[in-house]
């Protein structure tokens, strides 16, 4: 059972950059509403996906400084990495169809 990846700045790079397959990255906090609403949403798609992708979280009150150097200024924002390079994002909560559209191509 796969599950999701809490990501730091001390992991970012072994985790998401010198990753062999892609990762969907959910910047988000405790305090946000709809992060917890997609919370579930990425729960599957980490366990239905394992081998394919890989799910990280980033709390952005824990990782400011991760979450500065992505420009996030809305959360939650979703971003898709491939060979350490951004390949695709969303800003807000989407339907898990919307999600798996994110990282359909680079799997």
């Amino acid at each position: 059972m796969a599950k999701e990846v809490t990501l730091t700045s001390a992991n970012f790079e072994d985790e998401v950059q010198n990753s062999a397959i892609p990762v969907l990255v959910d910047f988000w906090a405790e305090w946000c509403v709809p992060c917890k609403m997609i919370g579930p949403i990425l729960e599957e798609i980490a366990e239905d996906f394992d081998g394919k992708i890989k799910v990280g979280k980033i709390n952005v009150d824990q990782e400011e400084a991760l979450a500065g150097r992505f420009n996030i200024i809305s959360i939650p924002t979703l971003m898709v990495f491939k060979g350490g390079e951004v390949v695709n994002q969303q800003v807000g909560a989407g339907s898990r169809d919307a999600i798996e559209k994110l990282f359909a191509d680079y799997i």
